[in-house]
């Protein structure tokens, strides 16, 4: 792994640990949910999925792609789905187990990096399920181009991801009650964009690591990766910023491999 990547799995082992908002595992009641056939799947904070979006699961392959925590993938495989579980976080992973063990389930579990899935084969997916993770990775273009060879014909991938503009801004102030000013420039990276001895604080305080993506990147990546968007739509944040006050902060995409 690259320096990034080493420290983001550490964070996000630690946040595992202390149970943030996307390490809380399923409950009895979800996992129940799942299995009369309502999964209740979320790939940005507020919004669930449509329906028709995850279709019939029973017996479908799916690839959770840097989405463990005990929520996804569990689900899905309470909905009757084959999955796996794709993670650079150990112990994110190792909720997804625990979610499995409890309420009986089967359920594979891999770790390694979202741009590189070269463990599985072409055409090994009917669909992927990837939350909004990919602004801890500094480059997207490869996993789009990743999900669309392990996918069949027909097979879709559902992505959530952060309005970029969501960079712009001094979040540090938005938290203290003041208007948003545009601080920052894009593309934004912690590394590049705060100043030094902010950046130096961050990695201290064990925060991590971020970039924002073009829309160019994130929805043109998509198609020129060889997807058709089929569906999309915004969503709120209403607990994680107050920036929910004058935009849509999240963004949903339904991508179709059709060839």
């Amino acid at each position: 792994m690259d320096k990034i990547s080493t420290h983001n799995r550490a964070v996000w082992n630690r946040q595992a640990r202390e149970g943030c908002r996307w390490s809380v595992p399923a409950g009895p009641e979800e996992i129940a949910e799942a299995r009369s056939g309502r999964p209740r799947i979320i790939l940005t904070p507020d919004t669930p999925v449509p329906p028709e979006w995850l279709g019939d699961l029973l017996d479908r392959e799916i690839l959770c792609l840097a989405s463990a925590g005990g929520q996804q993938a569990p689900l899905l495989a309470a909905a009757g789905a084959q999955v796996t579980s794709y993670d650079l976080s150990e112990e994110q992973l190792a909720l997804d187990l625990k979610v499995a063990e409890r309420e009986g389930l089967s359920l594979h579990t891999e770790q390694g990096d979202m741009r590189d899935l070269s463990r599985f084969h072409d055409s090994s997916f009917d669909l992927i399920v990837h939350v909004t993770s990919n602004v801890f990775c500094p480059e997207i273009r490869p996993v789009w181009t990743e999900c669309h060879r392990v996918l069949r014909a027909g097979g879709e991938l559902l992505s959530g991801f952060m309005n970029p503009a969501f960079y712009l801004f001094d979040h540090d102030e938005l938290e203290r009650g003041e208007q948003p000013t545009v601080r920052y420039s894009l593309p934004y990276t912690d590394e590049s964009s705060l100043p030094p001895e902010r950046y130096q604080k961050f990695l201290a305080d064990g925060e991590a690591l971020e970039f924002s993506h073009s829309l160019n990147d994130q929805i043109g990546g998509q198609i020129e990766a060889g997807f058709a968007i089929v569906g999309f739509f915004e969503d709120s944040w209403r607990d994680g910023t107050p920036l929910d006050r004058w935009f849509k902060t999240m963004l949903n995409t339904r991508a179709r491999k059709e060839v």
